[in-house]
């Protein structure tokens, strides 16, 4: 199976500090990997970098087009770049007011996406936009209603069917349950994990939430100071750490 994605050599520093420090990956279709560190470990800077938020001083990232063409993603007009996070890509922000347009309604947010991609008969949208309303367990009747007048966790959820309804084929998620309740937590990955499972997507998620790596992801990559120390199967790194600082990262938990 070919990568949908693949970086090799990515550095970047924020002055003398290494953001990233020779970092490569791959990511498959269909696999979910999950990017775990402590904060200023250099995940969510792989993380934009990784999706064209932001350029590597050395480095490439690539990604493989639905017709099996490789790109360069930094040497990617801006207009470009924009049209793939429009339709092959996602993206569900920590904070939903990132993602989500809050002076428009909820369905004028999914609604959006989809026109973006093509979409324009009115009535269609509307009942696909109440549909995902559905998926994402927001009762449709609140279809009219502004995002700003919602829960954080009913934003969060919002964001996330803004983001799948047009099925894009690779989405990255920056810590899409940090700031919310345990309880709402727990809710919010079982539904991320079913939706990931019924789309067939592909995901790159970062999280300093160990549990919720384990529960999302099938590869696990854990990173300190710029490097990626451990990488593999989810619960292989999981349940028997090599590198000192992933067994430090696990026993933290297992003290918690």
């Amino acid at each position: 199976m070919s990568a949908l994605l693949e970086a090799e050599g990515l550095a970047l520093r924020f002055g003398a500090v290494p953001a990233l420090d020779g970092v490569a990956l791959e990511i498959f279709p269909g696999e979910v990997v999950a990017i775990v560190g402590e904060s200023g470990s250099g995940k969510t800077t792989l993380l934009r970098v990784l999706s064209g938020m932001m350029r590597p001083e050395a480095g490439e990232v690539r990604y493989r087009d639905p017709e099996g063409g490789f790109h360069v993603l930094h040497e990617m007009k801006e207009a470009a770049l924009r049209r793939l996070h429009r339709t092959d890509w996602g993206f569900v922000h920590q904070n939903p007011r990132d993602g989500l347009r809050m002076r428009v309604s909820a369905g004028g947010n999914i609604g959006e996406r989809l026109m973006a991609v093509g979409a324009r008969n009115y009535g269609s949208i509307r009942a696909e936009a109440a549909e995902w309303l559905r998926r994402v367990e927001i009762d449709p009747a609140r279809i009219d209603g502004m995002p700003a007048l919602f829960s954080g966790g009913m934003q969060q959820r919002l964001q996330i069917a803004r983001t799948l309804v047009t099925r894009p084929r690779l989405v990255f998620m920056d810590e899409p349950t940090g700031g919310l309740d345990v309880s709402v937590q727990a809710k919010l990955l079982d539904m991320v994990r079913a939706l990931v499972a019924d789309l067939g997507l592909s995901v790159v998620i970062v999280t300093h939430d160990i549990a919720a790596a384990r529960l999302l992801a099938h590869r696990l990559l854990v990173m300190r100071r710029g490097q990626v120390v451990e990488q593999g199967l989810t619960d292989r790194v999981l349940d028997d750490p090599q590198h000192e600082y992933t067994q430090l990262l696990v026993a933290s938990v297992l003290a918690a």
